[in-house]
């Protein structure tokens, strides 16, 4: 039997700047994927600018790598990259400059260390994709508390990369084949050398939250971008989940160009500019994201009210390194207003995590993940410093969204 290697990836590696012999190949995988779309870069208050620079980008798709290379063409980065993005290339991306971090966990002074390396001693661009992980639904994600305290300690230029139509090309909840549509960025210096010294920490973070915001269904719309695709509804369910008529949840589902509640019967349409509309001529949400932030709320009074709970049985993999996914048995996950408990058994023995909601701002979920079977299934993941863990349940369908919301509003209540 081949010996599995469960040493955990490596955290304290040095980033190194970009091997020169890399640099074109990487413009040769960009620059036509880009062109296509006819991207076009809104540069704001950057002339003069030169690396090193803090690199802050808005995250949607697999596209958005592209679409950063060329709007700080011709110079090269490092990048922050959770470590499922090193599997099976951890050589490639740490000589392209991958910097390897676990999604929400407490290492920000070992993260902290590789990025003040990078900008002071490699002197080079630093792109850290803040929200940390593809958008659920097109509009700007929670951003860490320790962000703009980061940016403080640094001391260094900070520039937004705001992009628009990534999105679009390929919905992170139902992962088209990539749609050609028009793409924009707004790459923008949002606080000079000189400003990050004398800025409050508040004004700083005040700074970077107006320049991360952006809602692709409102881009959608106001600029008349037709998707004709007849599937364009599919899977719309694992993000709206409950049924704003009779508000049962879970019972949602979406096929072709419709959703509709298996309980009560509603539906609506979703059009080719990405409005929803009830086909009774009800409609209580034609804005994809005001439906969805109904069910924040939702999840917010039940977690005030302590009606909120979720547990079930969980199929797990672990990620100690970039060598792949290792199944460990089925265990069992449960998350209330306190935390969120997965127990089960580890390569060692027991399986005890527990992260406390004041730990956890936000929590990383995957939408029909390929496990370690070769089964797709909805996850929710769940780090430590050595390990992670992609948890897949198993008795109930459409919750990972809710989950995620349960997470952050928790972590909002116990915080205020």
């Amino acid at each position: 039997m081949k010996k599995i290697d469960i040493t955990p990836f490596d955290m304290q590696k040095k980033p190194v700047k970009e091997k020169w012999f890399l640099t074109p190949i990487k413009w040769a995988l960009a620059f036509p994927d880009t062109l296509i779309r006819r991207l076009k870069i809104n540069k704001v208050n950057m002339e003069g600018l030169k690396p090193p620079y803090l690199l802050l980008a808005t995250h949607h798709a697999f596209i958005d790598f592209k679409v950063q290379t060329r709007a700080i063409f011709p110079h090269s980065a490092t990048y922050v990259v959770a470590v499922d993005g090193f599997i099976g290339k951890e050589w490639l991306l740490r000589n392209v400059g991958g910097i390897g971090k676990r999604k929400f966990t407490p290492q920000d002074k070992v993260l902290f260390k590789h990025i003040k390396y990078s900008l002071e001693t490699l002197k080079v661009i630093t792109t850290l994709y803040a929200e940390s992980a593809y958008s659920v639904i097109g509009t700007t994600a929670i951003l860490p508390d320790s962000l703009a305290k980061m940016v403080k300690l640094l001391n260094q230029p900070v520039v937004v990369l705001n992009m628009h139509g990534n999105f679009l090309t390929q919905p992170n909840y139902l992962m088209p084949k990539q749609r050609k549509i028009k793409l924009k960025a707004d790459l923008t210096q949002v606080i000079n050398k000189d400003e990050v010294k004398v800025l409050s920490v508040e004004d700083i973070r005040g700074r970077i939250e107006k320049a991360f915001k952006y809602d692709e269904w409102q881009y959608q719309f106001d600029n008349k971008i037709a998707i004709k695709d007849k599937q364009r509804a599919n899977h719309l369910n694992r993000v709206l989940y409950q049924c704003q008529n009779c508000f049962k949840e879970h019972q949602m589902k979406a096929e072709g160009t419709k959703i509709w509640c298996n309980s009560c019967g509603d539906t609506h349409e979703l059009d080719i500019y990405g409005r929803l509309n009830n086909v009774n001529g009800m409609t209580k949400y034609q804005h994809v994201p005001d439906w969805f932030e109904a069910q924040r709320a939702f999840v917010k009074n039940q977690l005030k009210n302590n009606e909120y709970l979720f547990e079930d049985e969980v199929y797990i993999d672990s990620l100690r390194n970039s060598k792949g996914f290792v199944r460990l048995k089925n265990g069992y996950l449960k998350h209330s207003k306190e935390g969120i408990h997965l127990t089960g058994e580890d390569f060692d023995g027991p399986l005890n995590l527990f992260r406390e909601s004041n730990s956890l701002y936000s929590i990383h979920i995957e939408f029909n993940f390929k496990r370690s079977d070769g089964q797709k299934a909805d996850a929710i993941i769940i780090s430590t410093e050595n390990d992670t863990y992609y948890c897949y349940p198993i008795h109930k369908k459409d919750v990972i969204t809710k989950v995620r919301f349960a997470v952050e509003e928790a972590h909002k209540l116990i915080k205020s």
